[in-house]
């Protein structure tokens, strides 16, 4: 039998976890976080997050903004260049245009979840209202009926047992349905790439300019961050093999290449590999479960939208529940309405990178000619050219 209870069980303490237990701090709702990293694992995290003006405003509603905007971690993002390499076309995205002071900010994911981490109260016996507790160790969850769900917290000192009337899915990854009587299918999308990850230091600054090229072999982000540009770099993956063994004044030759010479660099870092992919979850919610951030969906960094999302959904998850109350048979009907209202943005979203990554990872030099004409069109349309960028900025909100 259980041996505690609370109303929320959070599966996952890193920046989309985090974001939760904040959203819903002061809203009655007792929350317990489950993590089966070590505890302050996620102020260790080497991931840089591309965060859009839209999330921006989210931190800021949650608390957490002033405390990154003080640590000097956030880097705007002014101006953003798309272009594709070996053909016409090319578009530049200004702040000023679109009356904001910046698209986005290049944060590291350890100084957003430090800042969050600094909005909940130190000692959570404090707030009667809500309670938090850290747990170390993996979580395996049963729905039991309309009374909620199961949850078995195990490290590798003891086993310990917990009842909640939701349980968030947030610890980063898709993973299959421990329920057997609720199958969670995955549509998946192997991409056949890798993402190469890194820093690089420009001669001359980054000048708050953000860089997005489309070569045949994927495409290579340069994102304005402290010390110079966070580097994504895509590759195919049976050419992975021969990205890893160029040395470092090899990979600058090839930057330089990549970007026809407009941009030089001092240095690069060694770069890190992971396969890129696409998994989605088809159902995200069952009567008392929910699955936000990458264990919800996991998408291709092509435009950074992942987290952007995550925390839209997180927003709109916690408004639902304030409204609606506590009790535990508006559960059901809660989540469902969660899932309902999400599904414009989460699946605009979803197609938005998924196109941009098999139209122009692609050299037919027919689809080149098109790219070129697309990327011309926007930058002589400006209405087209600000509807794309609010849309990457606010998600579904950007639509009438």
């Amino acid at each position: 039998m259980p041996t505690s209870h609370c109303q929320l069980l959070i599966a996952g303490a890193g920046p989309v976890g985090l974001s939760l237990a904040t959203a819903l701090q002061n809203s009655g709702v007792t929350v317990t976080l489950a993590d089966a990293r070590a505890a302050g694992a996620c102020l260790e995290d080497r991931r840089v997050l591309a965060l859009s003006h839209g999330s921006k405003q989210i931190l800021q509603q949650l608390g957490a903004w002033p405390h990154i905007e003080a640590t000097g971690a956030a880097t705007p993002i002014r101006q953003i260049h798309v272009s594709q390499q070996g053909g016409l076309g090319r578009t530049r995205i200004d702040a000023d245009e679109l009356h904001v002071p910046a698209l986005g900010y290049v944060v590291p994911a350890s100084e957003v979840s430090r800042a969050l981490l600094n909005t909940l109260p130190v000692d959570a016996v404090q707030y009667d209202t809500r309670v938090i507790e850290a747990h170390e160790g993996a979580a395996n969850a049963e729905e039991n009926g309309d009374e909620g769900v199961n949850i078995t917290l195990q490290t590798s000192a003891e086993v310990t047992h917990q009842h909640a009337d939701v349980l968030a899915w947030c610890e980063g990854t898709i993973q299959p349905s421990s329920t057997s009587d609720t199958p969670q299918p995955v549509r998946e999308h192997d991409y056949a790439q890798h993402a190469l990850i890194g820093k690089a230091q420009p001669i001359g600054g980054h000048r708050h300019i953000a860089y997005e090229r489309f070569t045949p072999h994927g495409p290579i982000a340069l994102l304005p961050m402290q010390g110079g540009y966070s580097v994504v770099f895509t590759c195919p993956s049976d050419q992975l093999s021969f990205y890893t063994s160029l040395s470092e004044a090899e990979m600058i030759s090839l930057l330089e290449r990549e970007f026809n010479g407009r941009i030089h660099f001092e240095n690069v870092s060694p770069l890190i590999s992971f396969p890129l992919g696409l998994r989605v979850r088809r159902e995200r919610t069952t009567s008392h479960q929910v699955w936000l951030g990458n264990a919800a969906q996991t998408l291709h960094p092509v435009a950074g939208q992942g987290f952007n999302l995550a925390l839209r959904d997180v927003m709109e998850l916690a408004q639902a529940w304030r409204s609606a109350g506590h009790t535990t048979q508006s559960i059901p009907n809660v989540l469902a309405q969660f899932a309902k209202q999400r599904q414009l943005d989460r699946a605009g979203t979803i197609g938005f990178t998924d196109m941009l990554v098999r139209l122009f990872s692609n050299a037919n030099p027919l689809l080149k000619h098109a790219r070129g004409a697309g990327l011309l069109a926007l930058d002589l349309c400006p209405p087209a050219r600000h509807f794309v960028a609010r849309r990457m900025m606010f998600g579904a909100r950007a639509w009438p």
